[in-house]
């Protein structure tokens, strides 16, 4: 897990609904012009997300970025694919990971570290609707002994 993450920006809780997360990796962005900015605004969606990896190189795909509010005719595409700033080592570990039947590469955080933009990424395997049931049940089964816990104590 990456270690001192600053403010959380976006966060893709589908992405812990959908799959199984298995490595996480923290990568950096190339932006353009004014995407920082939105970016620090909280104008991020990284809902339907994924990484795509082409040609040695890690990009991220359908992730929204807002053009800024006071952004002039050069404001940028808020759907356009930007590049990940991978080690190649990770690159391959992601490439190794997607070959396996039933993996992908999901987006599950930005946040802001040390100035910088970061996308903590993770290597997932998805689930299937009765692996969704049974996390949805012991989730309230959980929900229900704090209450219980919770109205015992009072």
């Amino acid at each position: 897990m990456a270690k001192g993450q600053g403010k959380v920006l976006a966060q893709n809780k589908k992405a812990g609904h959908d799959y199984f997360i298995e490595e996480t990796i923290e990568a950096g962005m190339v932006l353009t012009g004014t995407e920082i900015k939105s970016i620090r605004a909280g104008k991020v969606q990284l809902k339907d997300s994924f990484v795509r990896v082409r040609h040695g190189e890690a990009w991220i795909v359908n992730m929204h970025i807002s053009p800024f509010d006071q952004g002039n005719r050069f404001n940028h595409d808020p759907l356009r694919e930007r590049k990940l700033l991978l080690h190649k080592k990770q690159i391959s570990e992601l490439v190794g990971a997607v070959k396996r039947d039933g993996y992908t590469i999901v987006p599950l955080k930005m946040y802001i570290k040390d100035g910088y933009a970061k996308l903590l990424i993770g290597i997932g395997k998805g689930k299937k609707d009765y692996d969704k049931r049974d996390d949805m049940r012991k989730k309230e089964a959980k929900r229900e002994m704090e209450r219980a816990f919770k109205a015992r104590n009072q």
